[in-house]
C-alpha cells in the first residue's frame, strides 16, 4: 500500500524503486563515485552538491472526530486547495489474522470485495468508479485492510455509497474466486522464481515462524489453493463490522456533512451481537529461537544471487522508533546510504542494495538486501553485516545524518500532498494506535535525532550477531565459500522449500560447503 517515511512500507516503495536490479554492473562502471553523504564532509570540493535546505514544516488541521451508534469512527480531516475528497474505510485486521493453513486469506478478501456485490457485478463496479473519476482501491496489509476511494467533492456521497457496497455486501462469486485463485497463483510462481522475493519470505518466516508476520501475506501455492468461498464469507463476516472499522475523510469536506454522510451509508450496518476476536499475539516459542541461521536456498540456473539479512527490531509504539526509522535511513534507505555506497558505489557488485525497516503494531523488522553476481554472494553478506556494527561502534557523522534526513522528510512531506496521501497517513496511525496529533510532529521528531541516538538505538537494537541471513541463487557458485565462514549453514533446494512449514530448515549443508 501506498506509505511514506512514517510508515513503514512506503520505505520499502522508495528503497525497491532505488534498489531494485537484475543485472550486476561492472565494477569499473561505478566503484569511482563518492556518496553525497562522504563528499559534504570535504568543504575543499568545489563540485559538492549544496548542503539540504532545512525542512519545511507540515500543519494538517486537527482532525475532527463522532462515533456512530454502530460502533463505527468517524474521522475528518477538512484542508482545501482541490476540489477533491478521499473516503478510506480501515478494518483494524489484516493479514495477521490469516488462518495457519489459509495464508493469503485476508488479501484474498480484500481483492474480492471490488469484483461483485449484492447489486452489482465486477464490471458494473469498474463503470460505476469510472462514472465517478473515481479511484476505488481494495488491499490487505498486515494490521489493517483498507478499502478508499477518492473523487470530486460533489460526487462524495455517490462515492460513499459505492465504497459501502463493496465492504458490506461482497457475494464471493465462484467464478471470481476462480479467477482471482489463479491469477494469485501465476503472480506467485513468479515470485517464487525471483531471488529477490523469495529471500524476502524465507527471511521472514525464519524470525517469526508460524505466528503472526511470520507468513506469505500473498499465500502460498499450498494455501491458495485450499481457499474457498466459505473461508472468505467466515472472514469477513468476523472482522468487516463496524466496531472494527475507522472511516477517514480527508479533502474539501467539513465535519457535519461528513458525519451526515457517514450515517446516512453506514448507520444502517449492523455490528454483530458477538466481540471482535482478540488479534493474535507473537507466540515466541514457534517464532525464531534465537539462534543465529544461515540460510541458502539452491536456485539452479538463477543469473544472480539475492543476500537478505534480518533483525527482529521495536514495533511502531517504541519511544524511540524514530531513531529507528533515521537508523535505517542511514544504512540503507536510499542511493547514497551505506549499503548502496559500500556495495555498489564502491565495490560494484551491485546495481543497488539497501534496507527496510517495517515497523508494525506488534514487532518491528530490519530487511538489508543486495542482488549480485552469485560469486560474489557471500562478500556482499560479509559487507551488509559488517556496515550493521558500524552502527554501533561509529558515531554518524552531522553531513551524513542530514542528507539522510532530508531525504525521508522530503518524501514523507509529498505524501501529504494529495488528499488519499493524508487519508493513508492518518490510517497508518489508527492502525498503529498512535495519537494522529503525531503526523504534525514527525518532520520535527525526526529533525531531533542525534548521532548517538542513532549510534545507542544500534546498540540496543541491532546486535549483528543475531542477524540471519538468507541467501538465494546457484548455489554451487556460492555454498562452499559461504560454509567456510559459515560452518552451520543450511542448504535447502528451492523444490523442496514448504513456507507452509514451522520453519524452512533442511538438511546442512554438503560436506564440501562446510569449513575444513
Amino acid at each position: 500500500m501506498k506509505k511514506t517515511f512514517i510508515t513503514a512500507a512506503a520505505l520499502s516503495l522508495l528503497i525497491a524503486a532505488l534498489a531494485a536490479c537484475s543485472k550486476t554492473p561492472p565494477a569499473a562502471a561505478t566503484a569511482s563515485t563518492e556518496t553525497p553523504a562522504v563528499a559534504a564532509a570535504n568543504p575543499n570540493d568545489k563540485e559538492l552538491p549544496p548542503a539540504p535546505s532545512p525542512a519545511r514544516s507540515v500543519a494538517i488541521p486537527k482532525p475532527v472526530e463522532k462515533t456512530l451508534d454502530n460502533g463505527l469512527r468517524v474521522i475528518v480531516v477538512q484542508h482545501g486547495g482541490t476540489p477533491l475528497v478521499t473516503a478510506e474505510l480501515n478494518l483494524l485486521s489484516g493479514s495477521e489474522v490469516d488462518p495457519p493453513s489459509l495464508s493469503g486469506l485476508a488479501g484474498f478478501t480484500a481483492n474480492l470485495l471490488t469484483q461483485g456485490t449484492k447489486t452489482r457485478s465486477a464490471p458494473q463496479i469498474a463503470q460505476a468508479s469510472e462514472a465517478l473519476g473515481a479511484s476505488l482501491t481494495a488491499a490487505a496489509d498486515w494490521d489493517a485492510s483498507r478499502i478508499g476511494i477518492t473523487v470530486t467533492t460533489p460526487k462524495t456521497g455517490e462515492a460513499l455509497d459505492l465504497l459501502a457496497d463493496v465492504v458490506r455486501n461482497p457475494t464471493f462469486a465462484k467464478a471470481e474466486v476462480e479467477r482471482q485463485r489463479s491469477q494469485a497463483l501465476d503472480g506467485l510462481s513468479v515470485q517464487l522464481q525471483q531471488p529477490r522475493s523469495l529471500a524476502s519470505l524465507v527471511a521472514t518466516r525464519l524470525l517469526f515462524g508460524t505466528s503472526p508476520y511470520g507468513h506469505s501475506r500473498l499465500g502460498t501455492p499450498a494455501s491458495l489453493k485450499q481457499i474457498h468461498s466459505a473461508d472468505l464469507v467466515k472472514l469477513h463476516e468476523t472482522y468487516y463490522r463496524p466496531d472494527n472499522a475507522v472511516l477517514v475523510f480527508s479533502g474539501d469536506i467539513d465535519g457535519d456533512t461528513a458525519f451526515a454522510l457517514a450515517e446516512k451509508v453506514f448507520g444502517s450496518w449492523a455490528k454483530p451481537n458477538y466481540p471482535v476476536p482478540p488479534r493474535p499475539t507473537i507466540d515466541e516459542a514457534s517464532a525464531a529461537s534465537g539462534a543465529v541461521r544461515v540460510v541458502a536456498i539452491d536456485l539452479p540456473g538463477a543469473g544472480q544471487a539475492a543476500v537478505v539479512a534480518v533483525h527482529r527490531l521495536p514495533p511502531r509504539k517504541a519511544d524511540d522508533y524514530y531513531a529507528g526509522v533515521i537508523t535505517n535511513a542511514v544504512l540503507g534507505g536510499g542511493y547514497s546510504a551505506r549499503l548502496n555506497s559500500e556495495i555498489r558505489i564502491k565495490r560494484g557488485l551491485s546495481y543497488g542494495a539497501g534496507s527496510r525497516f517495517q515497523a508494525l503494531r506488534d514487532a518491528g523488522v530490519l530487511l538489508a538486501f543486495a542482488q549480485t553476481k552469485n560469486q560474489s554472494a557471500p562478500e556482499v553478506a560479509d559487507l551488509i553485516r559488517a556496515e550493521i556494527t558500524k552502527l554501533s561502534s561509529e558515531s554518524v557523522p552531522l553531513p551524513e545524518l542530514a542528507a539522510r534526513k532530508a531525504s525521508l522528510i522530503g518524501g514523507f512531506s509529498r505524501g501529504l500532498q494529495t488528499t488519499s496521501g493524508i487519508a493513508e497517513q492518518l490510517g497508518e496511525l489508527i492502525t498503529q494506535g498512535i495519537d494522529l496529533d503525531a503526523i504534525n510532529h514527525t518532520i520535527a521528531n525526526a529533525e531531533a535525532v542525534t548521532p548517538a541516538q542513532v549510534q545507542a538505538y544500534a546498540a540496543a537494537h541491532l546486535n549483528v550477531n543475531d542477524v540471519d541471513i538468507v541467501i538465494v541463487g546457484d548455489a554451487k557458485q556460492f555454498s562452499e565459500a559461504l560454509g567456510k565462514t559459515y560452518p552451520d549453514l543450511q542448504l535447502i533446494p528451492a523444490t523442496s522449500l514448504d513456507l507452509d512449514d514451522a520453519l524452512p530448515a533442511a538438511t546442512p549443508a554438503p560436506t564440501a560447503a562446510r569449513a575444513p
